[in-house]
C-alpha cells in the first residue's frame, strides 16, 4: 500500500510546473441574449419581438462590479459575433429557415467574422459603437473581455460586410472537393446524398423548404465533416467546413503545412484571413479568446496564428475547447497537449466533468479523478467548469441526481481547487438557474438555449429590474451566490494558483471511516479530499466533497500520511488546526500521530457539500 501510494504521490509532485506571472483567470461566462433579457414571456420558439434580447447596453456598470466583486477576473462575452439569423435588420436580411438552428440561430454560425450581431444594439447601426462602449466598461472595472474564436467553420451565408475583399469563398475553385487556397470543401455528384442540389433537414419546421438556393449546384461539406447533398438534423447542418490547406478526408498527417514563422504570403488563405479576424478584435481591445472546436484544425495553424497573436499583444489569453476522444480531432498524439504546445494559454477539462457527471448516472466513483490528476502540463493548465453553454444545468431535475442546485457546491470546489489552471462559470449557475422546459430548437434539454430568444427565469430575479442586486431571489438562491464567490476568492491563494496537488483517497482507500455509505467495503465513491500546497508562501489547504445527494456522511476521519506531511515541511512535534473557509465556522485541531493513525476527525458533512480547510500550526 504504501509503496504504491508514493509513486502515485511522487507522479503529483513531478508533474506541476510553477505558475507563469500571469494570474489566475476567473472566468464569468455571460451570454449576452440572455444575460440582461428580463421578458418573462418565453414563447416557446418566439421572436425577439415577442420574447425579448438581451442588449450590449443591459450589461451595465452594476452588472459588471457585481461580476467583480464575486471574484472574477475575465468576462467572456459569448455570441457577440454576427450571426446566421431569422430576425431582419436595416440593410441585413433575415436568414433562410432552412439554414437555422433556432429562431434566432447559433451563435456559432458565424455570418460575419469582422461584425457584431445587431440583435444585441439598441441603435443597429451603431452595434460596433455599443459594443466597444461596452467593452470600455468592463476596463473600468479592471475585468478583461474574452470573445469566441469559431475557425473550424461558417454559417451557410457567410458574407462580410466589413472586410468583403477578404470573404470567404471568394475566388474559389468549386469544380473540385478540395484545393490548397479554397475556403470550403465542395461536393460533387459522387458524394452521397442524390445530389445537387443539397436538401437540409429541417424540411418540415415551419417556413422551412429543405432548399437553400446558394447550394442547387455547388454543396458544402458541414462543419463536422459530413460529406452529404442531404445532411441529418443531428449534423451541423446550418454551418459549412472552412479549409486550412489540409484534405480531412486523408488523414491527420499535417505536416506538410507551413510552420510558425512562416511569411502570411506563403500560408493557406483561410490562414491569412483568420489571422485578419484575431488581429481585428485584438486593435479593439478584446483580450483573448475562447477558441471553439481547436481541435478540428491543423496544429501548425495555432502554432502560426498564436505566435502572432502573442506578437500584438503578450498578454493576450488563449483557451481551447477540444475533445480527444473525438475522431475529428487532427493530431495523432493527445490533441490537449498538441494544443498547449501549440502556444494555448489553457485546454477544456472535459474528462473530470464528464468524470463528475458519471457519479450521478454512471456509476463512478471519485476515486476515478485520481487518473487524471498524473497528466503533466495538461493538470495545472486546464480551464475547469462545471456548466457552460454546452453541457446541462447543475440545478436541472432531470440532470446531476435530480438533487438541485446545492449539487454545484461540491462539483465546483473539487474542479475549481484541483490545479493552477482558469476556472469558469456560466450566468445562471451562481443562483441555481435550471433551465426547465422547453424553448425552442433544442427542445426540454437541460440547457438554456443558445439557439432561441429567451431570459433565464431564476437570473432575471438577480437582474432585478436591472438593480442586479438580487433582490427577487430567495434567501437559498443569494447564500448560493454568496457561497460560490467564497469559493472563487478562495481558490486565488497562492497555494492554488502556484501549489501542487495531492490526493487523499488512494491512502483512505481501505480506512472504514473514509466515508463509506451502506455496505460499501472500499472507501472513496462519494467522498473526495486532497490537499493543495505551495512551498514558497507555506500555505496549505485540505479540499473535502461530499457528493452524495441524501446522505450525511458521519464521522468521517481522514487520515494525513507521513509521506506528505514531510513534504508539506511540517514539524515532528507541531499541532496542526483546520478552519474552513467556506460556508461553516467549523475549525479543529489533530496532532501528527492522529493524522497518521486515526485521522483528522471531521464534523457531519452535508449532502452535496465541502469544506476548503486552511491549515496552520499551533504550538502543542
Amino acid at each position: 500500500m504504501r509503496i504504491l501510494f508514493c509513486i502515485l504521490f511522487a507522479g503529483s509532485v513531478a508533474s506541476g510546473i510553477r505558475a507563469e506571472e500571469k494570474p489566475r483567470p476567473v472566468i464569468y461566462q455571460l451570454l449576452v441574449r440572455t444575460f440582461g433579457n428580463t421578458n418573462e414571456t418565453r414563447k416557446t420558439n418566439g421572436t425577439l419581438e415577442e420574447n425579448g434580447c438581451g442588449k450590449f447596453a443591459n450589461i451595465t456598470p452594476a452588472a459588471l462590479k457585481s461580476i467583480k466583486e464575486l471574484g472574477f477576473t475575465h468576462v467572456w462575452l459569448t455570441g457577440v459575433l454576427e450571426q446566421a439569423s431569422g430576425t431582419k435588420w436595416p440593410s441585413i436580411p433575415a436568414d433562410d429557415p432552412d439554414i437555422l438552428k433556432g429562431v434566432a440561430g447559433s451563435p456559432y454560425a458565424i455570418r460575419d467574422y469582422f461584425d457584431v450581431s445587431p440583435d444585441y444594439a439598441l441603435e443597429p447601426e451603431k452595434r460596433m459603437d455599443e459594443f466597444k462602449a461596452l467593452l470600455a466598461r468592463c476596463k473600468v472595472q479592471g475585468l478583461r473581455v474574452l470573445i469566441d474564436f469559431v475557425p473550424n467553420h461558417v454559417a451557410r451565408s457567410y458574407e462580410s460586410d466589413v472586410r468583403d475583399d477578404i470573404s470567404f469563398g471568394k475566388g474559389d475553385k468549386r469544380h473540385v472537393f478540395f484545393e490548397r487556397d479554397n475556403s470550403f470543401f465542395y461536393l460533387d455528384k459522387s458524394h452521397p446524398g442524390d445530389g445537387p442540389p443539397l436538401v437540409l433537414p429541417n424540411a418540415r419546421h415551419p417556413g422551412c423548404d429543405g432548399v437553400f438556393q446558394a447550394e442547387e449546384r455547388h454543396g458544402l461539406v458541414t462543419g463536422n465533416n459530413v460529406i452529404s447533398w442531404a445532411p441529418a438534423l443531428g449534423d451541423w447542418y446550418e454551418t459549412v467546413k472552412l479549409n486550412y490547406g489540409h484534405d480531412f478526408t486523408a488523414g491527420r498527417n499535417t505536416s506538410h503545412l507551413p510552420g510558425p514563422d512562416a511569411a502570411p504570403a506563403d500560408v493557406p488563405k483561410t490562414w491569412r484571413i483568420m489571422d485578419e479576424v484575431l488581429a481585428h478584435w485584438q486593435a479593439m481591445g478584446v483580450d483573448g479568446f475562447r477558441c471553439d472546436m481547436a481541435h478540428m484544425i491543423p496544429m501548425e495553424f495555432w502554432h502560426w496564428a498564436v505566435k502572432r497573436c502573442h506578437t500584438r499583444d503578450p498578454a493576450v489569453f488563449i483557451c481551447a475547447e477540444a475533445y480527444d476522444n473525438d475522431p475529428a480531432k487532427l493530431t495523432d498524439g493527445h490533441v490537449l497537449d498538441a494544443l498547449l504546445s501549440a502556444g494555448f494559454d489553457a485546454v477544456y477539462d472535459d474528462p473530470s466533468y464528464d468524470l463528475l457527471a458519471g457519479l450521478f448516472k454512471a456509476d463512478k466513483w471519485a476515486n476515478d479523478l485520481d487518473k487524471l490528476t498524473f497528466t503533466g502540463e495538461r493538470f495545472h493548465k486546464s480551464i475547469r467548469y462545471s456548466e457552460n453553454h454546452d453541457e446541462v444545468r447543475l440545478a436541472n431535475g432531470s440532470e446531476w441526481g435530480g438533487h438541485g442546485m446545492q449539487v454545484g457546491k461540491p462539483v465546483s470546489a473539487v474542479l475549481f481547487a484541483m490545479g493552477r489552471g482558469p476556472v469558469m462559470l456560466y450566468n445562471g449557475q451562481e443562483v441555481g438557474e435550471p433551465a426547465n422546459g422547453a424553448e425552442g430548437f433544442g427542445g426540454d434539454d437541460a440547457r438554456t438555449s443558445i439557439f432561441d430568444y429567451w431570459s433565464m427565469p431564476e437570473f432575471t430575479k438577480w437582474v432585478n429590474d436591472g438593480k442586479f442586486d438580487g433582490g427577487k431571489l430567495s434567501d437559498e438562491q443569494n447564500f448560493l451566490r454568496e457561497w460560490y464567490g467564497k469559493l472563487i476568492r478562495t481558490t486565488q491563494a497562492e497555494a492554488f494558483t502556484k501549489g501542487e496537488f495531492y490526493g487523499l483517497n488512494h491512502p483512505n482507500n481501505d480506512n472504514p471511516a473514509f466515508g463509506r455509505v451502506g455496505d460499501e467495503s472500499a472507501s472513496g465513491h462519494w467522498l473526495y479530499a486532497f490537499l493543495r500546497h505551495d512551498s514558497k508562501s507555506g500555505q496549505s489547504f485540505l479540499v473535502v466533497a461530499n457528493f452524495h445527494g441524501t446522505e450525511t456522511l458521519t464521522n468521517v476521519k481522514i487520515r494525513i500520511p507521513q509521506d506528505i506531511r514531510k513534504f508539506l515541511g511540517r514539524g515532528e512535534t507541531e499541532i496542526w488546526r483546520f478552519w474552513d473557509k467556506l460556508d461553516s465556522e467549523w475549525a479543529g485541531t489533530a496532532s501528527l500521530e492522529s493524522l497518521e493513525n486515526e485521522g483528522l476527525s471531521l464534523p457531519d458533512l452535508r449532502p452535496c457539500s465541502a469544506f476548503i480547510l486552511e491549515i496552520g500550526r499551533e504550538s502543542p
